[in-house]
């Protein structure tokens, strides 16, 4: 006899603590049980199903059989004279297909004369239901194998909330805490899943100990034979934009439009910003007051370096706002090879450069165009850009 408070408890527990619904486990329990029976009382071919109900406790066993004929079955499969196939019209005048027949098994199947006698309206393929004996001692490898099958199904609905939960925050910003670091990664404990910052998904300099809480980007939920496992990055342009959604409310509420994001971890970020209002400026909303909005998201990265430019649809103006702080002289665009040549003065050279080539090198990518930087004179300074795409 299965002991009502305990299963009452772990219902409870597992549903609370967990997600998983009292229907699932008990699914999960009247399968087992069935497998049980049918382990030490049953047939080859039966087909064992249970009721388990949870105010008694108590087990009703039930047998189904599948109604057959001679047109759906082989009586005798040694026998010569019987095919083990049937034809089946297709449809086309004068063709018809063969079609592999089961072998009768009394213990799986009734005859549909012997159906009739039971439900008179029963047809081809219905099913039959056939109470069974009850049987107290399930004996030891019965009860092995019901606990085995309740383990497996509780796990599959618990990792299916799981999927359900996470797969909700995908493409979202999370919260964990550091569990481990190894080989350069760091294993993220969020809770009924475990997220991982592999070592390219982290920002350049940031360290971590064990038991820091992490905010990081769900980027992807991912099924393995483990178990739920999160792919988290700080790195990736999207944790950035989801940064300055929290901040902004003109991002989440749709006035003020992320076009595009060009960034390096760490070190710098270039992102254009439009806004969908006339009455309201995407650079200074995305800045804030004093900069409280872009401060709070630089501080969050690391005191990463953020440039916010307005996304124009002018590519010329566009190009020129994307090498900010550098001033430009004059911007020429050539379509066929989507490149743009910026002339600048002597002054400000360095500026459009950027340390490492790295500010024309964030502009291409931002803008999507292959960018030369020369001076005054026609002297070609650098050039940045080729096969760039955007974030």
């Amino acid at each position: 006899m299965l002991d009502l408070k305990i299963i009452n408890s772990v219902l409870e527990q597992l549903e609370q603590e967990r997600g998983i619904p009292k229907e699932k486990v008990i699914e999960a329990i009247e399968m087992a049980l069935a497998t049980a029976y049918k382990k030490e009382y049953g047939q080859k071919g039966q087909i064992i199903h249970s009721k388990f109900d949870l105010n008694s406790g108590k087990t009703e066993f039930s047998q189904v059989k599948v109604v057959v004929d001679e047109s759906t079955v082989v009586f005798d499969p040694t026998s010569e004279t019987e095919p083990k196939t049937r034809k089946k019209e297709t449809g086309v005048e004068g063709e018809s297909e063969e079609i592999e027949k089961d072998i009768f098994n009394p213990e799986h199947h009734i005859l549909l004369a012997d159906a009739k006698k039971i439900k008179r309206d029963a047809k081809l393929g219905d099913e039959i239901i056939f109470p069974l004996d009850n049987k107290e001692d399930y004996g030891r490898i019965a009860s092995q194998t019901a606990k085995q099958v309740i383990i497996q199904k509780i796990r599959e609905a618990e990792k299916t909330a799981v999927l359900k939960e996470y797969g909700e925050q995908e493409g979202k910003i999370v919260t964990g805490t550091v569990q481990r670091i190894e080989r350069g990664n760091i294993f993220v404990d969020m809770g009924r899943a475990t997220g991982m910052l592999s070592y390219e998904d982290q920002i350049p300099g940031e360290r971590y100990s064990q038991g820091e809480r992490v905010r990081s980007y769900l980027y992807r939920v991912e099924e393995s034979p483990r178990g739920i496992f999160l792919r988290l990055s700080r790195a990736h342009p999207k944790f950035l934009e989801k940064l300055f959604e929290v901040e902004t409310p003109e991002i989440s509420g749709g006035t003020v439009v992320i076009k595009a994001v060009a960034r390096e971890a760490g070190s710098r970020t270039k992102i254009a910003v439009a806004s969908n209002d006339s009455h309201i400026d995407p650079v200074g909303s995305m800045v804030g007051q004093r900069g409280v909005r872009v401060t709070t998201v630089m501080s969050e990265l690391g005191g990463e370096k953020i440039d916010i430019i307005e996304w124009s649809a002018d590519q010329k103006k566009f190009v020129e706002d994307a090498l900010s702080p550098a001033k430009v002289l004059s911007v020429d665009i050539d379509e066929m090879e989507k490149k743009a040549s910026v002339t600048v003065t002597e002054d400000q050279q360095s500026l459009a450069i950027g340390k490492g080539g790295q500010n024309v090198r964030l502009a291409a990518k931002l803008t999507g165009w292959k960018i030369d930087i020369q001076s005054a004179q026609g002297e070609k300074m650098a050039e940045a850009g080729e096969n760039v795409k955007n974030e």
